[in-house]
Formats: C-alpha cells, structure tokens, sequence
C-alpha cells in the first residue's frame, strides 16, 4: 500500500524537515506486521513528494493464530496487503509521528505554517461509499478526486472494483492533513487490525479535535471509526456534545463479547492501580515536591494535590491541547487557593534540557518513555538523570510480554504512538545501565495484575503484569 504526499512552494526540499526524513536517504522501518519505507520520488526547488510504502505479509500475520477465524482462510488470502488500511493508519503515527504531533526543531517555522499539499492514497477500500468519499473530504477543504478500476479488464461485465485511488489536495498545516488520515483512512476501511476498545475514544478524540466536531457526517465518521459498536459509539458523541476529550475509564465499559470481557476484565482499574503505586512510591521515598514529566490530563496531579505531604506539585507535557484537558479536568479556575498555591503546569520537552525540571525531589513519568523514539533515549536519560537530576525518579511502561495473553494483541503494541514496548528483562537492562552510569540505585515492582486463566495448562507461561514499575534513587 501506497501513501504519497507532495509539497508545493519555495524551498520545497525543506518538507524533509517537516517530515523528519531525510530526502536523500531512503529508510526503512520495522513493524509488528511488517516494513515501511520511506523515500522521495521527487525533489526540486518547487516541489518534493514524500513516499510511504508499506509491506505487510498475511502469513506473518496469521502465524501462529490458531482457530482465529472459521475456516482459517482469511487469515492468508485476504486485500490486507494490499490496500490502504489501519496497517497505514499505524504507520503513519509511528513513521510520521513527531509531524503528527506538530514538532519540528531545527524549522520550527514550518509547522505553523500553512502549504500546499496533496496526498495520493492507492487503493482505499471504499465499499458502495464512493458518495461518503466528497462527503467526508470536502467540508475539511480539500479538492476531492478518485478513480475507480474495473475487476478484470478482461472481464468487464464483473464491473468496477470496491477500491479508489484518492487524491486530496489542499492549503494546510502538515500535521492537520496527517490528522485526517490518521482517522479518515480506517473509516473508508471498516477493518482495523487490533481490537477496538475504548482507548480508540481518546485517539479519535485527540486526532479530531478542532474538525471532528462540527463536521457535517460527524456520526458517520464516529460510527466507522469505532466500528460500528454502539456504546463506544454513544460514548464518544456524548464526550463531543459536551467538549469533553479526556481519558474515559475502562471500567465503565460494558464488555460484548467473551474475548473482549475477558481483556477488559484484566485492564479494569489498571490506571488506578498504577496511580496508586506511583504516590506509594514517592511517599515511602520521603518526596514534597513532584514533577510529573508527561503529565496529559492530570489524573496523578489529582491524588498528588489530595496528599498533604506533597507541598509542590507540577506537571509538565509537550502537548498543550493535553494540558488545556489537564486544566478542565482539575478545575483550575474554579481551585480553592490551598490547592492552586502548589500546582504549576506548563508545556515542556524531554528532548531537551529544561532548567524547569530542576529543584524537585522527584520526578515522575507515567507511560512515557515507550512514547519516545529509541534513538532519543539517551537524550532522555540526560535530561532526567544528569540534568534535572533529582533524589527520585519513578518511571512506569508497559510489559510487552503480557499482551501474549489475548491472541488479538499477540505481536502488538498497545497503543499506536508507542515507538516500542519493553520485555521485564529489557526494561531492567536499560534501568541498571542507567543506575549505574549517573549514580542511581533501582528497584522494580510489578504492577496489575497476573493473567491466572489456563494456568494449569503445560503450555502456561508466567508474563508478569500489565505495567512494569523502576523506582531510581540517587545513591548519597
């Protein structure tokens, strides 16, 4: 499946900093589902085209999978291969995530500014959609083209086939066009690849905010997105009607069917559970003043203001839409002064040294690090272990090892924007490296639950828990 974007204007070679990909060097990128390749086709002065290739084999897929599916075969002969789908949707947030998310530090200029741009998407299923095509497209600006193929030229009373190659050209922001087809291309698709539960909400959400909730086919856009199940479907035009985008709780969620219970079942409470070990951890550390690095909506500022013994509580987060939710959901306008006196929130990056991060007893990141490409890791450990430098840092990441337990989440991340998921053993290889280099001393701890079904089955593997949890202390 082919994904080609193109940039029209002055200095166009300069889309590469947009994009964060070199135009002169082709890359490569591994997935849980395949490969991705990114290069450039074209580059003048006028105009340069951006292209995302993706390779998915549906044997890889499918090994492995026993029973997925009645009869077996559509596990390995199928259109996923070859059509544009949620595979590309979760390429386009791991390959393009930082122009996704709207960054651009050598020219921040450019994300601010709006170009002309034209995205070509080969083969996107449209199945008797082709009227939703113009639709769905045109009340975002875009000029709208699309054509179809017959089956089988050699056959043409089959007539034409399910699949349009679409081109949409408009004058935007990047990250506003990679947004649309973040979300639009599993609507036209209808299949995604993972399961959809409720954390699509805060995704579709979050990548729709600002045009989702005007949009004249808003329902339909909502419907398809989530798959066609009601409840999520209710809940996420309720949290529209009310301009409300944060996180929704897991737990209110009634399960549809055996498989999916049983996930929601494990993941129940998880993010209480993981909050709750978080404050024990800084309590039991002795820490008054806390920064949340990552800090979205606020949910550990929360329980952290309850706490007497925190006198200093911050949060920090690159995306200001977040702390704007972060803001809601605290009710700071409206916060008795005894709370609002140690609370501080501003926007700021772990990609770089920020004397902001400095003066604090502890620092904390929740679900933060696999969100963060592995070749800026180190920059990471600079800045919380040698710059900001406090007496405690908390870090807490998912277990990749427990997504073996579900067949649906089997060789998968857990959430699209993740650049990778630590095994126990990894996670404790980088923390003990990084202990030992900047003076730390750490201790792990499991967090969740431990999955018990078919544990008398010789096949059982023990994996752990959901999240995995270090507690670095500076040695004295």
């Amino acid at each position: 499946m082919l994904l080609t974007i193109t940039y029209q204007g002055d200095n166009a070679s300069d889309f590469g900093y947009l994009l964060h990909k070199n135009p002169n060097r082709p890359q490569k990128f591994e997935l849980s589902f395949g490969h991705a390749y990114v290069f450039y086709p074209e580059v003048s002065n006028t105009q340069c085209t951006a292209a995302l290739l993706l390779d998915i084999d549906p044997i890889d897929l499918a090994r492995g999978k026993e029973g997925s599916k009645k009869g077996g075969l559509f596990d390995y002969v199928n259109d996923r291969p070859y059509v544009c789908s949620s595979f590309m949707s979760t390429t386009i947030a791991h390959v393009f995530g930082t122009a996704l998310a709207g960054r651009c530090d050598k020219k921040p200029e450019l994300v601010a500014a709006e170009h002309n741009l034209k995205a070509s998407i080969s083969a996107l299923p449209c199945r008797g959609d082709t009227e939703m095509i113009d639709r769905v497209f045109s009340p975002l600006g875009y000029e709208v083209h699309y054509t179809r193929e017959l089956l089988d030229e050699k056959f043409p009373q089959w007539g034409e086939g399910c699949y349009v190659n679409l081109s949409l050209s408009r004058r935007c922001l990047l990250k506003d066009l990679l947004a649309h087809l973040y979300v639009l291309i599993p609507v036209f698709d209808r299949r995604k690849h993972y399961w959809v539960g409720v954390d699509e909400i805060d995704k579709l959400l979050s990548k729709g905010a600002g045009w989702i909730e005007n949009h004249p086919e808003r329902n339909f856009i909502v419907r398809r997105y989530l798959a066609g199940r009601k409840r999520l479907e209710r809940m996420a035009l309720e949290r529209l009607e009310d301009g409300e985008s944060g996180a929704t709780e897991e737990a209110d969620l009634e399960p549809v069917d055996q498989e999916e219970t049983e996930i929601i079942n494990v993941k129940k409470n998880l993010n209480t559970k993981r909050l709750e070990a978080v404050v024990s951890a800084l309590l039991s550390n002795g820490a008054t003043s806390v920064i949340d690095l990552g800090c979205g909506e606020g949910n550990l500022l929360r329980l952290l203001q309850s706490e007497k013994s925190f006198s200093r509580v911050t949060g920090a987060d690159a995306s200001v839409f977040a702390l704007e939710r972060a803001k809601r959901r605290l009710r700071v306008d409206t916060m008795p002064e005894s709370l609002a006196s140690k609370l501080t929130l501003f926007q700021g990056s772990l990609s770089y040294r920020d004397e902001r991060f400095c003066g604090y007893d502890a620092i904390t990141c929740m679900e933060v690090i696999e969100h963060i490409d592995k070749n800026r890791l180190a920059t990471f450990e600079d800045v919380l272990f040698a710059h900001a430098r406090p007496k405690i840092i908390v870090i807490t990441t998912p277990n990749i090892e427990y997504n073996e337990n579900f067949e649906k989440m089997s060789g998968s991340l857990r959430h699209e924007d993740h650049r990778f998921e630590w095994t126990r053993d990894e996670f404790q290889a980088w923390g003990n490296e990084a202990a030992r280099r900047y003076g730390y001393e750490v201790i792990y701890s499991d967090v969740g639950d431990f999955y018990e079904a078919n544990k008398a089955h010789k096949a059982y593997k023990e994996r752990g828990t959901q999240t995995q949890m270090g507690v670095f202390r500076k040695c004295e």
